[in-house]
């Protein structure tokens, strides 16, 4: 029997766009009921509606544990300006911040920014994980303790624990430092959908949770496995990864009776946006218990059909069945998504290259 480890949960609180900020407010307070990791809210260049990122830096301030990670894009984007921007969601949060990394791919968002012609899916993910890169190297610019904000002396900042990252990337350089101080989790969780192709290498070599869209628990376990050595390969413990299964659910239907026996088991079918579960909480509660019980993955990534239907129901009913079956937490152990994740705060690479512990 593989080794029983703990159950992540995160859910997407996007759908139609809305205006009203109230409206992601109480989604996100209702997944931090349920105590999930956290939620993401998607975006992309051509799709009405506010920004993702600002989004959640306006729910923060009314929510106390759940982590919170916007798609950001990486392309047309200036890297220094999103670095700086998460580092503030994960200040305003406190250590709650994460993001999810995302690429504009079509001609018609190009020429909203008429720098460039839309590239191929590998030149955008290279480029993907080159900010990524230089994202962690802001945020490691400035080292902990490198605000001293001594009034007698008129000193606010410590410059010896201020780095240049001089980093030069494909299409763009980044000098830094930040200036914006360290966020509190050192780093801001980054989060990719890496099922295959060009963004699988880029997740196996810069995410901390990556999503796979697999239909069954078979094929999950393969992707998982397969990214965990690709990790490895880049010189990254493969146990600090957390691979979670992707799904749609649509929770509005009743539960269907089910017939002893594995064959009967709620399954999974396809769909234009990847796999899809249809039916009731507790079956969803039953499908999550068997991938996870097998190995397959560590956790899943839900998108509600009906933001606030399906998200009410998969708390209240789902969440709370795993819970009564103690295989999910009733409450955050800790303050932030890194903790929720069962992630250590990253040593400063710059602290760690001149030999100090702090």
């Amino acid at each position: 029997m593989p080794a029983i480890r703990p159950l992540h949960l995160a859910a997407e609180i996007g759908g139609p766009p809305r205006y009203d900020a109230g409206w992601y407010v109480e989604l996100a307070r209702l997944a931090e009921d349920g105590a999930l990791d956290f939620v993401t809210l998607q975006d992309s260049f051509d799709r009405p509606g506010p920004d993702a990122l600002a989004v959640l830096s306006r729910v923060a301030p009314t929510t106390e544990r759940i982590g919170l990670v916007p798609v950001v894009t990486t392309t047309h984007t200036e890297p220094f300006h999103v670095s700086t921007s998460l580092a503030t969601l994960d200040w305003v949060s406190g250590g709650r911040a994460g993001w999810f990394v995302g690429v504009s791919d079509t001609p018609a968002q190009a020429r909203l920014f008429g720098r460039r012609r839309a590239a191929p899916a590998a030149a955008l993910w290279r480029e993907a994980g080159e900010v990524a890169e230089v994202s962690a190297r802001l945020w490691d610019s400035w080292e902990d303790g490198a605000e001293i904000r001594d009034r007698p002396t008129g000193r606010f900042i410590d410059r010896d624990k201020l780095h240049h990252v001089d980093f030069e990337g494909t299409g763009f350089s980044v000098r830094g430092p930040s200036t914006v101080p360290r966020p509190p989790q050192g780093r801001p969780v980054t989060v990719i959908d890496g099922t295959a192709g060009p963004a699988a290498e880029t997740a196996a070599r810069h995410a901390d949770v990556v999503l796979v869209r697999a239909g069954r628990p078979e094929e999950a376990a393969v992707l998982r496995e397969r990214l965990r050595a690709r990790a490895a390969d880049h010189g990254r413990d493969p146990d600090t990864l957390r691979v979670l299964a992707a799904l749609t659910v649509h929770l509005g239907d009743g539960e269907r009776p089910l017939d002893p026996g594995l064959e009967s088991a709620p399954r999974t079918t396809a769909g234009a946006g990847g796999p899809r579960y249809r039916g009731g909480p507790a079956g969803l509660a039953q499908l999550i218990t068997g991938w996870h019980g097998a190995g397959a993955v560590d956790g899943f990534h839900l998108t509600p059909a009906e933001p606030r239907r399906d998200l009410e129901r998969l708390v209240n009913g789902t969440v709370a069945l795993l819970q009564h079956r103690s295989l999910f937490r009733t409450f955050h152990p800790g303050g932030t998504l890194r903790e929720h994740l069962g992630l250590a705060r990253p040593a400063n690479r710059y602290t760690s290259a001149r030999g100090v512990v702090r």
